[in-house]
């Protein structure tokens, strides 16, 4: 690892981190930057200032939302690449890394101009998304992105071995991964476990959410949602046509230390995604490993990264489908079987030592040392 010091003897580099998101939430955001600053480079966050923002955590990097005045949908998307880019014009940086493909093509094209550094970060393989390919218009577009800018973007990561190797695959990319993983605290919150069913994270279509509704009718616990998103009105209105409103709370967007406080307050915990899409079927989502740190037994997918990592360390049950009669099956099999609770528990305590972000930094760490050394 290298040191702040010897960083500062020969020069300090600027790394500007572009992302379209809320920066308050964006624990895997946080995570990179304050990682980076510790080691002593310069890091500049930048994001959209959202309708009624919250306060910006105090932090050891630089931060900046940008003003728009279209908030969703094609004009806000193209609002937001054009202010970027000026922004980015006229902001001295020698690295520029593109968070998704949202915000790619501003980071190329600035990146060109001043000759400087440029990494891509794939939180997701944005272009097989649900809502992406379920719409045509929209998929030809961020697939032409996407295949015209990976190859341009030599240097990058992604959040697991699965996304790498389509990358590798299609684009002949060689990324590296850089999982999601929770910061390691050896001081595990205390807090009086409730029969709750757990789900954390967007309330978006492909998430299976739907289905997870309708599992309630066969199951004793009670489900929080710990979220928005696009498909929370759908939602609400299923729960109450089908006579579910009593069984759900909707607690909303939630700090990152109040969501851990709801985390480890549930008893079982459900990671949930339809195979709609390959970003989906290949999906390592961050609250798949807050639920470990938490604690929480929790139903995962079986699918190629859920599989590989409960292979190892067996924390979850694995579900083949999202039919509200598996899921309601899986949570019953947790709730009355004492024994594989516990197991899986147990099993939890030892996977968080070594599934961390004290460990999974050294890799970010090091890819940054290479980028401005190579």
């Amino acid at each position: 690892m290298i040191g702040a010091f010897h960083l500062y003897l020969v020069q300090v580099k600027k790394i500007v981190f572009t992302v379209t998101n809320n920066l308050v939430f964006d624990q895997r955001m946080q995570r990179i930057c304050s990682a980076l600053a510790e080691t002593g480079y310069d890091i500049l966050l930048i994001g959209r200032q959202w309708p009624a923002p919250a306060p910006l955590t105090q932090s050891n990097y630089k931060q900046k939302r940008l003003f728009c005045f279209f908030n969703k949908g094609k004009l806000f998307y193209a609002e937001y690449n054009i202010r970027l880019f000026f922004f980015l014009l006229f902001t001295k940086a020698d690295c520029i890394c593109a968070i998704d493909l949202d915000t790619i093509l501003p980071c190329y094209f600035v990146s060109k101009l001043k000759g400087c550094k440029r990494v891509y970060d794939a939180h997701e393989y944005f272009s097989q998304l649900d809502e992406v390919i379920s719409r045509p218009a929209i998929y030809r577009f961020w697939h032409w992105v996407e295949s015209k800018m990976i190859p341009r973007f030599r240097n990058g990561y992604t959040v697991c071995q699965s996304i790498a190797e389509e990358f590798q695959k299609n684009y002949n990319a060689t990324y590296s991964v850089i999982r999601n993983v929770p910061v390691l605290h050896e001081q595990q919150i205390t807090t009086e476990q409730q029969p709750v069913l757990l789900y954390q994270g967007a309330v978006n279509k492909g998430r299976g959410l739907d289905k997870l509704l309708l599992s309630l009718k066969n199951i004793e616990l009670h489900l929080w949602i710990c979220g928005d998103g696009n498909y929370l009105s759908e939602l609400k209105l299923l729960a109450r046509s089908n006579n579910l409103d009593e069984k759900v709370v909707w607690y909303g967007m939630l700090s990152p230390s109040d969501l851990k406080i709801k985390t480890t307050s549930a008893m079982i915990a459900i990671n949930p995604f339809a195979q709609k899409g390959l970003n989906q079927y290949l999906s390592l989502a961050n609250k798949f490993f807050d639920y470990i740190h938490a604690a929480v037994p929790q139903i995962a997918m079986n699918y190629p990264e859920y599989k590989r990592i409960n292979d190892t360390f067996n924390i979850a049950v694995l579900i083949d489908d999202l039919e509200p009669s598996t899921i309601a099956a899986a949570v019953n099999r947790l709730q009355k079987d004492p024994q594989l609770y516990q197991s899986l528990k147990q099993n939890c305590l030892a996977a968080k030592k070594e599934l961390n972000w004290q460990k999974e930094k050294n890799k970010l760490i090091q890819f940054y040392h290479h980028l401005f050394n190579d």
